[in-house]
Formats: structure tokens, C-alpha cells, sequence
């Protein structure tokens, strides 16, 4: 995102929502654990954006998951009104925003994955491109997981507000699916953008 406008937009919209996320959050061990992923994000995407500059359409995904994240920490998953909202509409019993939040989880990290693989021509060929880049994404969904499980077992009392299961039992392998679903609707529906994005680049 060479433009200083844009990176300017990007980084007002990330703050402006990180101080919202901020103020009185539910709880702050919740909190951290779950805006960690975001903070990291900016690090990340600040430490390599010279010379790894991204597509501008991976920056403003990374920035929606962002969001995502911090709306969760804010509230707690089980707890955002969005998810509220939709159940009542839908009459369902559960809070579903943390399936929003592992749909994502699967969708930005596949553009992400798709535009190191393809910049760094790690695949040879386009036919095993998809293949790779959902099972980096599945990839990522499990080790997710696991993560979610050793931080209940050392945070104790944050452990059910970090995990979000609401008492449903496919709770972990519904994420997984959902990150697979999203990691493929990215590739069916995004694919053509980055690749005329990935050429401005490359030129």
C-alpha cells in the first residue's frame, strides 16, 4: 500500500477501533489474549512493508480481520450484540459471532498465504496453488485450536470467555470447517482482483 493516504486511512480506522476495544473491554485478560493476534499483525506488517510490501487488497483484509479480533476482545465472542442481533432474528440459541471470527480466519489467511506463494514462486505450478493454500489455511485453523487449549488450561478463570463454546460440542470442528469454507470462498471470489493486483506489483 504505497500511498500515503491509504496507509494513513488504514492505520486511523486500526487505532480509532483498538482504542475502542480498549475502553472498559469485558475483561482485560480476555482482552489481551484476544487482540494479541491484531497487535502482532501491526508489528509484522510494519516491520516488512519495505521491502515485502503487500497487495492493497491483502492490507484492507488483514485490516477487517483486525476489526473482527477487536470487537471480540472488546465484548467477549459469546457476548458482541451483532451475534445477539442474529440469533434473535434467526431464533437460534447461540452467539455465533466467533464462527464470523473463524470464517475470517480462514479467508484473510488464504490471500495472504496465495500472495507469498505465488511473489516468492514457491509453487510451480497454478493446479497446486489452491491445494496449498487451504491447507495452510486448515493448518493454521488446527494449530489455532490447540492454542485455545493450552491458554484455557494456564488462564483459568478467562479460559471460558476466550474459548467461546457456549456448551456446543462441535465447537472446535465447526471453527476448522469454517475456516476451510472461508479459505475457499476467498480463492472462488478474490482470486482475479489479487491476480491483477499481484502484476501491478510485480511491475
Amino acid at each position: 500500500m504505497p500511498d500515503a493516504g491509504k496507509q494513513a486511512a488504514w492505520l486511523a480506522v486500526f487505532f480509532a477501533v483498538l482504542a475502542w476495544s480498549a475502553w472498559k473491554p469485558h475483561d482485560y485478560p480476555t482482552w489481551w489474549l484476544e487482540v494479541l493476534p491484531a497487535l502482532l499483525a501491526l508489528v509484522i506488517l510494519a516491520l516488512t512493508r519495505g521491502f515485502f510490501p503487500l497487495t492493497p487488497l491483502v492490507y484492507w483484509l488483514i485490516l477487517g480481520h483486525c476489526v473482527v479480533l477487536m470487537v471480540g476482545g472488546h465484548y467477549t465472542y459469546a457476548e458482541v450484540p451483532l451475534g445477539d442481533w442474529v440469533a434473535e432474528w434467526t431464533g437460534g440459541p447461540r452467539n455465533n459471532y466467533d464462527k464470523l471470527g473463524h470464517f475470517v480466519q480462514g479467508f484473510v489467511p488464504a490471500m495472504i498465504a496465495r500472495e507469498i506463494l505465488i511473489r516468492n514462486r514457491v509453487v510451480g505450478r497454478r493446479g497446486w496453488l489452491s491445494l496449498i493454500v487451504v491447507s495452510i489455511c486448515l493448518a493454521i485453523s488446527a494449530f489455532y485450536e490447540l492454542v485455545e487449549w493450552w491458554v484455557a488450561l494456564l488462564s483459568g478463570e478467562a479460559a471460558e470467555s476466550f474459548l467461546g463454546t457456549q456448551g456446543y460440542a462441535w465447537d472446535t470442528q465447526s471453527d476448522m470447517f469454517l475456516a476451510l469454507v472461508g479459505a475457499l470462498m476467498a480463492l472462488l471470489l478474490l482470486s482475479r482482483t489479487h491476480d491483477r493486483q499481484l502484476a501491478v506489483v510485480a511491475s
